[in-house]
């Protein structure tokens, strides 16, 4: 049987206003420090494409708008709910009163492979992730409540922080929503 590409009509994708109605699913993540707005764009995108609950950009994290997070964002700076919190260790604190699970992505001495990941189910998640260069800040990852870690097996010591959002909310997402 021959494939085809479908068209954008296919897709049934929601409008902006019926994604903003729609269930979110119980995850945010939390943006520390990106530098690049390439990347925060490209965030935007895997938080809409996987329904985030909500973006919090931290720190230096560049915010909307701006050419370069809209060029990647493609829209998604629209439906997307999000925050610039200048103080993430506040904010990481009011989650976890709040009954959020909280986790670093970062490759830490006690992290726990993507892989072997069980996420506490009916419990909303908090995924933390950090600077292209210096990653997740030592004060985030020690108020985690658990730090998580892509398996790797080639020479780079990290993935592209987008790329990390891309896998994180898939591997969330088939754990807890399954589709």
């Amino acid at each position: 049987m021959p494939v085809r590409k479908l068209s954008l009509d296919e897709l049934n994708r929601l409008s902006v206003s019926d994604f903003k109605d729609a269930p979110k699913f119980p995850y945010c993540l939390i943006l520390d420090d990106i530098r690049s707005l390439n990347n925060v764009g490209s965030v935007f995108r895997t938080a809409d494409a996987f329904r985030a609950e909500k973006l919090y950009l931290g720190g230096i994290t560049g915010t909307p708008p701006h050419r370069d997070i809209t060029k990647t964002a493609l829209g998604a700076t629209e439906s997307v709910t999000w925050e610039h919190i200048p103080d993430l260790v506040s904010l990481v604190k009011d989650l976890q009163k709040n009954g959020w699970i909280v986790a670093a992505v970062e490759q830490a001495d006690g992290s726990v492979s993507l892989s072997d990941f069980a996420p506490v189910l009916n419990k909303p998640y908090a995924f933390v992730l950090g600077n292209e260069v210096t990653g997740v800040r030592d004060e985030l990852i020690s108020l985690a409540d658990l730090v998580l870690e892509i398996p790797q097996f080639g020479t780079k010591h990290s993935l592209n922080i987008a790329v990390t959002a891309g896998i994180v909310c898939w591997d969330f997402f088939q754990k807890v929503i399954k589709t």
